[in-house]
């Protein structure tokens, strides 16, 4: 389910980030634009993802290590 929710809050973030920047710059949101920006956000949560795996669950202290 997190993986899920991972990929549906990219999408929206990047597509909201795609939108004002089209906005701004007086670009017209068609569809490759928009393609792109979905393509982009699964890249992002491939990204997260990784991160997760590679970063550790655990606090140095529960793992042991004393300061």
């Amino acid at each position: 389910m997190k993986y899920i929710m991972l990929v549906i809050w990219s999408a929206l973030l990047v597509s909201t980030l795609n939108y004002v920047v089209s906005s701004i710059n007086n670009v017209p949101l068609d569809g490759p634009a928009f393609t792109k920006g979905l393509w982009i956000s699964l890249i992002i949560s491939a990204l997260i993802l990784v991160l997760d795996a590679v970063i550790p669950s655990k606090s140095p202290k529960e793992v042991g290590h004393q300061e």
